[in-house]
């Protein structure tokens, strides 16, 4: 037990990849420096926020927020794989793809229910990624990365050359989605509700998944694979199964993004967008969960409405952040609220031995 133990803490001295140094996942997570209650009030309190927006603002920004939360989903599927199993990737953007296709294709041909339309995104983008990710968790470090990158980009040719998708000028005609038959959801308010409901459903999901047996174990595979190998488990297994989960995360990313846009092209499944998914995980703190978020809204805000008002120069504002990010911040924004905590703690400590002497 105490070996198992030391396993899932990486105690053992081993040198890490060099590949994900600048990706270091937090060992406990930011979340483990507040009590499980606190942490259920937080969450319910940001979910009624992000509920109230449509309330008190005008369509746009919330079309903007509905973006944000789509691809907040494709993030926490590139986190768990980067923070929580150490496998850096640039090729969920192929699964997110894979969904969007999807969820079009079913609203233009089958039906315009939202939720068939996602679990269709969902069940295509898992296919995908059992598909192809046999191979790719095989490998570790650069390689792994490198095939990723290779399976987006065949998976993004095969969309811009393919007639039958609509090639290179994409997907058009979707209709606006419905929910369990009822009437089209035509206010980008109610669409913005589905997709945050959605969103928070997966967020939880995934938690749950991390914060189980399962999720250790993974996280001992990241931290020592080695040892967790001596320890009896098979690790191209499990990086298989959570390759496999991060597709159909990514699908549901995918579905979602495609309803509120009611269009899919090839470029939402290109390279910018994996590189992008993986930034917004650096700059929140990789293995978080609920940082990348934070980092995939502030990508978004940057890409698509800062940029315009500062002449097209989004991509070096996003450049400039992840430098500063790297060298002043190398645990992301989620690292802000483990800091805060040890400065406290260490200071109680201080003032604890200042009292015992």
């Amino acid at each position: 037990m105490k070996a198992e133990a030391e396993a899932m803490r990486g105690d053992t001295g081993a040198p890490q990849d060099t590949t994900t140094s600048v990706l270091e996942p937090l060992r406990s997570g930011p979340g483990a420096y507040l009590p499980g209650r606190r942490r259920a009030v937080v969450a319910v309190a940001v979910v009624a926020l992000l509920a109230a927006a449509p309330l008190v603002l005008s369509p746009y920004p919330v079309s903007a927020m509905t973006r944000m939360l789509a691809f907040a989903v494709l993030v926490i599927g590139v986190d768990l794989l980067t923070g929580v199993t150490g496998l850096p990737s640039l090729g969920q953007a192929a699964y997110f793809g894979v969904g969007a296709y999807t969820a079009v294709l079913v609203g233009v041909h089958i039906t315009p229910d939202a939720m068939v339309q996602a679990l269709a995104g969902l069940v295509m983008g898992l296919v995908a990624a059992a598909v192809t990710g046999w191979v790719a968790v095989r490998a570790r470090g650069i390689v792994f990365l490198m095939l990723t990158l290779a399976i987006g980009e065949s998976v993004h040719q095969v969309a811009d050359t393919w007639s039958a998708v609509g090639g290179s000028n994409g997907l058009a005609g979707m209709p606006p989605i419905s929910l369990f038959g009822g009437p089209s959801l035509l206010a980008a308010g109610f669409v913005y509700w589905w997709v945050l409901a959605v969103a928070a459903l997966v967020f939880a999901a995934v938690a749950l998944v991390v914060s189980s047996p399962y999720g250790r174990t993974l996280r001992g595979i990241r931290d020592n694979e080695a040892r967790m190998r001596a320890l009896g488990y098979r690790p191209a297994l499990a990086r298989y199964g959570v390759f496999c989960l991060a597709g159909a995360v990514a699908g549901v990313g995918g579905a979602l993004w495609a309803q509120q846009a009611r269009f899919v092209s090839p470029g939402d499944m290109g390279f910018e967008v994996a590189a992008l998914a993986l930034l917004s995980v650096v700059i929140g703190g990789a293995g978080s969960l609920w940082g990348p978020c934070l980092g995939a809204a502030l990508v978004l805000f940057v890409r698509d409405s800062l940029s315009a008002s500062i002449g097209g120069h989004g991509p070096l504002v996003l450049g400039a952040v992840f430098i500063a990010v790297v060298f002043l911040m190398p645990r992301g924004l989620a690292g802000l609220t483990g800091t805060r905590a040890r400065l406290r703690n260490l200071t109680s400590a201080r003032r604890r031995k200042e009292n015992a002497s």
